[in-house]
């Protein structure tokens, strides 16, 4: 299960573009906070140290104890990262004020697991087609990850949703019958044969 993650975080009055960009040079994070009906807070964190709650984490959908400067503690889980587009640095970030009793939705690795028969037996290709699961827990439940055994399948089989063994408390939110890996029968290269074309006869004298 998800550990909680200690990160401090400060009230922020600065707000518009060029002045947000002003505060990221100056190593902070701008963000908001929003949740358990009470007024966004916009808030900054440390740029550095929330790059490292990242870097440690298998996945963004992260549970934090966030201590605001002057406030207070809150727990609260991390919604949103926005990128930016050609560096991919974090550069604003979206916390959702929670309690132990709210559920949240996230969405987490999947990993599959084994080599499947129709592999070693069959040559089949293993296709991957959901690499990250929605689910919907309690805090206290949320998984780091998820994985899901494939050494049973053969050649032609899928593996859905449904057959997923998740962890107590833990639901998918898409319907079971959705394919999050499938067994194709192994391609087949046809190989041309061009036959060379026959030598021009001499011509008679």
């Amino acid at each position: 299960m998800s550990k909680k993650t200690n990160l401090k975080a400060a009230l922020r009055n600065r707000t518009g573009s060029g002045r947000l960009n002003q505060m990221r040079k100056e190593g902070w994070l701008p963000s908001v906070m929003y949740g358990m009906g009470k007024a966004n807070q916009n808030l900054k964190v440390d740029a550095r140290a929330f790059h490292d709650v990242l870097a440690h984490s298998s996945s963004e959908n992260i549970l934090i104890n966030l201590d605001i400067e002057g406030v207070g503690t809150s727990l609260a889980f991390l919604q949103a990262v926005q990128h930016h587009g050609i560096t991919g640095a974090a550069i604003h970030a979206d916390f959702r004020a929670i309690d132990e009793n709210t559920e949240i939705t996230a969405h987490v690795p999947l990993h599959l697991e084994g080599e499947p028969l129709g592999v070693k037996n069959g040559g089949g290709l293993l296709e991957h087609t959901v690499h990250s699961l929605e689910i919907r827990c309690m805090p206290n439940d949320l998984p780091d990850t998820l994985s899901a055994d494939v050494t049973h399948l053969q050649v032609g089989d899928s593996l859905h949703i449904g057959d997923l063994k998740l962890p107590q408390g833990v639901k998918a939110t898409h319907a079971a019958e959705v394919v999050v890996a499938h067994l194709a029968k192994p391609r087949v290269v046809e190989e041309v044969v061009v036959e060379a074309a026959p030598a021009p006869k001499g011509k008679k004298k």
